[in-house]
């Protein structure tokens, strides 16, 4: 609709293309002065009001006959027919503003008043079911709680819409998602900061209240002849993570409470106390996300912080079957402690039956399984334990206590201390003792035996890979696919989408870090890109080498 003649730090006038006007500003700003469209743009001007012409005379078929007799649109008539288009979103208009000198804010309100369908032109919205609901104003109420902010003294500010029916001060509400009651204690008309005090609002109306007990961004409202629930806001993935901690150690409790608060203004920063990397992880949009997330902990909360790069949770895994034993024995006065268990690991892969006999050096292990056990572990994968004991060598009632020690083990892979996953074990024989057996004996026992067979396992390292889709500008490709090359990305394949490419690929989380800046830098801010966890592959020999001495070298200095 707009674009600007002098783009950049003097910015001062624009070309209107739907008024055929150039509009100018004083260095002040404020209202612009209309002049004819100079010579050198009116090519370009003619380009841009041909297509919108177009694209209005395709809604309507007056308007296209019209179109077709004169060759031409008058402003009103384009202006009717991009107004269809836009209520069923499809066209974006683009104006210029510069909000600081206040140039083109008149013009962009003019637009919108001209321009934006009204509540009953606009699509219903759908509830979960599916079911349309009408901007009745008469209709039982119901609400959307789109936005949630907190003010100091004020405390939480819900912002809503009203979908159907008039909504009072006073009214009791039912809150559809979390099953409770909220009274509307106090209704606002909300322009920026200032908020003006109404005593009801209705149907396509957007309002602020406050003090709601039990309320979140996403949760629906309604009246009790109202069943109505709409779908939650659908996010863009998170594209930037980063840990977060505080300056001082003493305020992590204080930190934890400020996220939390953050995450329910502005969902997209999604938060994650991570116990398995020892580490909070922040994730956002990209990085000029995070960097305001900082500015507003530091600036309105007087909160320090530092962002330090995330860990990558690696997981580890066995490649071949090996077998050890191990025997728990102590005594030290009165009754001691004594058990004794043998066991066979080997990669559990879906499907895949257990050998009846295994073979290591000169010796054969006959399996005979009496019980299953299939563990699906919290962090991916799973565990799957076999008890083929023979003869009572272990009463059953241990069982459980061993399966405690290999869990033990498994949070704790031998190479870089993560998660093992994909094991199964065998437990075929072993000893205990009538008196000094007891739990925490074949705890210990199990603990011991499967951390001794998991490294005598040939142990691998797996890294996380996600699943890359790249929107880029055609002539940009060759950029973007080298550097994602350099990030040990595998390419799977790409596809046009008009003057773009989607370009797919492969990437492991760990080179992932900054590609939001990396791409944006490429491509001058014109590629986005979207990622998904696809699956734990193994890392490659040297990237496992360097992984072990960094994790062998940790544990040294925490000695």
């Amino acid at each position: 609709m707009q674009y600007p003649v002098n783009a950049g730090g003097g910015f001062n006038a624009v070309i209107d293309v739907l008024k055929g006007k150039m509009l100018v500003w004083k260095p002040e700003g404020g209202a612009p002065e209309l002049k004819d469209i100079p010579a050198s743009e009116a090519g370009k001007v003619e380009e841009l009001l041909g297509a919108l012409h177009e694209m209005a005379a395709e809604a309507d078929e007056a308007l296209m006959e019209k179109f077709f007799e004169e060759g031409t649109l008058s402003e009103e008539d384009t202006i009717r027919g991009l107004k269809v288009v836009f209520a069923e979103a499809g066209v974006y208009p683009v104006l210029c503003a510069c909000g600081v000198k206040d140039m083109g804010a008149r013009r962009l309100m003019e637009f919108l008043g001209d321009m934006a369908p009204s509540v009953a032109e606009a699509p219903k919205p759908v509830t979960k079911e599916g079911k349309e609901v009408a901007p009745d104003a008469k209709a039982p109420a119901s609400m959307f709680i789109f936005k949630t902010s907190v003010e100091p003294h004020i405390g939480e500010v819900n912002y809503f819409k009203v979908m159907q029916g008039t909504v009072h001060g006073a009214d009791d509400l039912q809150n559809m998602d979390r099953g409770s009651k909220e009274r509307i204690s106090q209704l606002y008309t909300v322009a920026g900061s200032i908020r003006v005090p109404v005593d009801e609002v209705a149907a396509g109306d957007i309002a602020a209240t406050v003090k709601l007990k039990d309320t979140r961004t996403g949760n629906t409202l309604n009246a009790k002849d109202c069943d109505n629930q709409y779908p939650a806001i659908s996010y863009p993935e998170p594209k930037y993570r980063r840990a977060i901690r505080p300056q001082n150690e003493a305020d992590a409790e204080k930190l934890s409470a400020l996220l939390t608060r953050m995450h329910e203004e502005d969902p997209t920063w999604i938060i994650e106390q991570s116990k398995e990397l020892k580490q909070t992880i922040v994730s956002g949009q990209g990085e000029f996300h995070l960097r305001t997330l900082k500015w507003r902990l530091e600036n309105n909360d007087k909160m320090m912080i530092e962002y330090d790069e995330p860990k990558i949770p690696y997981r580890e895994t066995i490649t071949k079957a090996a077998r050890a034993d191990y025997r728990h024995k102590k005594q030290s006065g009165g009754s001691g402690q004594f058990g004794e268990v043998h066991l066979i690991v080997e990669p559990y892969v879906e499907g895949e039956p257990v050998k009846e006999v295994y073979k290591f050096g000169n010796q054969e292990y006959r399996i005979s399984v009496k019980d299953t056990q299939e563990i699906p572990l919290e962090w991916g994968g799973k565990l799957v334990l076999i008890n083929s004991i023979v003869g009572g060598a272990i009463d059953a009632r241990f069982i459980p206590a061993i399966l405690k020690g290999i869990m033990d083990r498994i949070e704790q892979g031998p190479l870089t201390g993560s998660y093992a996953r994909d094991v199964r074990v065998i437990i075929y024989d072993g000893k205990m003792h009538p008196v000094d057996s007891n739990e925490i004996s074949f705890r210990l026992a199990g603990r011991n035996a499967f951390a001794e067979a998991f490294r005598n396992a040939n142990p691998k390292v797996l890294e996380p890979i996600y699943e890359v889709e790249v929107l880029v500008p055609g002539e940009m490709m060759g950029d973007v696919m080298s550097d994602i090359n350099g990030r040990r990305g595998m390419v799977l394949g790409m596809e046009a989408e008009k003057n773009f490419q989607r370009l797919k690929a492969l990437v492991p989380l760990k080179e992932m870090s900054s590609y939001s800046t990396t791409l944006s830098s490429l491509t001058g801010g014109r590629a986005t890109f979207t990622m998904k966890f696809k699956s734990y592959e193994l890392v490659p020999g040297d990237v496992q080498d360097k992984l072990i001495k960094e994790y062998a070298a940790q544990q040294a200095e925490e000695e």
